[in-house]
């Protein structure tokens, strides 16, 4: 006999979801009985509510916004601890030699730290003489020079009675407070400056001592499998920065020794000074011997037309046997970053940082160039 696959009439059969083993199942609005003192815990809340997911997803967002508002604010802060460390990597090369030769590192520390005072206690000397009779001449001479600039003689009065700006020097005006403003904002970025670069100093001594420990706590931060390798790529990341270092130095050298042989041809005034000056702007890529080179041009112009124009000239001419042709070769020696990378990666590091992203471009470039070369290139060469 066939089954009957019919269904029986009467009333519909409701399918209740089957209670857990051992559930209370209790009429609505009667509370189970229990031994604890605040009632049972109820079910956990579902996390898939679209409640919970745009809350979850809003509070996301506000710790993302807060954790870039607080990077944002801290930059600065962020510059001078990453100048710092790039200074004491650089740095580095030159305490191994020292503790390879004996010494401890603590007092390889206080040689460097010693011989960076003398070179400044040295920039000293030779600037504070200049620099006070210049600024003692331009007092005893300002009456003189505002007479002279308000009755348009000679050729800057000249030109500034051309600008028809000769109202400004006579009697009081308004441009007395624009000075006495641009002073005192004048004194506030010396005074920035100064702190930043006392934290500079003090944070460079510091990491050249712990420097060690930070490598080890870098290293402790990676697997034990991957850690050999990675110590290996930190010390050439080091000796790279070192090597950048000793370059930038070299190119600094040729660049102060050129200008003074130059200043003292050309008869210059302060030719030791401005030689030191360039030297010190140089160790920034490109950017620093552009800012060099317009200073001690507009020196030049002292002593006439034609030797200031023959100086710019002369700088023209360094600028591009440096930026195109020396420096990209030193750094391709001893960072071993071409000289294309070398001035692309200096380039963007200007228009990111100033003046400090042009100096650390170059390692940082030959960081990438080796976890590529190292890393990316290998994983992507693999079947």
């Amino acid at each position: 006999m066939a089954a009957d696959n019919s269904v029986a009439a009467g009333p519909l059969l409701v399918v209740q979801e089957e209670e857990p083993a051992g559930a209370l199942v209790l009429p609505l609005g009667v509370a189970p009985k229990t031994d604890e003192p605040l009632g049972v815990m109820g079910r956990p809340f579902d996390r898939r509510t679209p409640f919970f997911i745009g809350l979850t997803g809003a509070l996301g967002v506000a710790v993302a916004y807060g954790i870039a508002r607080g990077i944002a604010d801290i930059t600065s802060v962020l510059i001078i601890i990453g100048l710092a460390l790039f200074i004491a990597i650089g740095l580095n090369p030159v305490l191994v030699f020292l503790v390879g030769h004996g010494l401890s590192r603590g007092l390889a520390v206080a040689i460097v730290t010693f011989g960076f005072l003398l070179v400044i206690a040295g920039f000293v000397l030779v600037a504070v003489p200049p620099v006070s009779h210049e600024v003692q001449s331009l007092v005893t001479n300002y009456p003189r020079y505002k007479a002279e600039l308000a009755s348009g003689k000679g050729s800057v009065g000249s030109f500034v009675s051309k600008l028809h700006l000769t109202s400004y020097f006579k009697g009081k005006s308004q441009l007395n407070l624009s000075v006495a403003g641009g002073v005192l904002g004048a004194g506030k970025v010396v005074l920035s400056l100064g702190v930043a670069t006392i934290a500079v100093v003090v944070l460079t001594i510091y990491f050249l001592i712990a420097l060690p420990g930070v490598k080890r706590l870098w290293l402790s931060l990676v697997p034990l499998s991957r850690r050999e390798r990675v110590g290996l790529l930190t010390d050439e990341v080091f000796d790279r920065v070192g090597g950048f270092m000793l370059g930038n130095l070299l190119t600094s050298l040729v660049a102060g020794i050129g200008t003074y042989v130059w200043l003292s041809v050309v008869g210059i005034p302060y030719a030791l000074l401005l030689s030191l000056l360039v030297a010190l702007f140089d160790l920034v890529p490109m950017v620093g011997s552009t800012i060099a080179g317009v200073v001690v041009t507009l020196v030049a112009l002292t002593k006439g037309v034609p030797v200031g124009i023959a100086t710019g000239v002369f700088y023209i001419v360094y600028r591009f046997v440096e930026d195109y042709l020396l420096n990209p070769r030193v750094m391709k020696h001893t960072v071993k970053v071409s000289p294309g990378l070398t001035i692309i990666a200096t380039l963007i590091g200007g228009t990111l940082l100033g003046l400090i992203g042009a100096l650390v471009a170059i390692p940082v470039a030959a960081t990438f160039q080796l976890l590529l070369e190292e890393v990316a290139f290998p994983r992507q060469n693999k079947r």
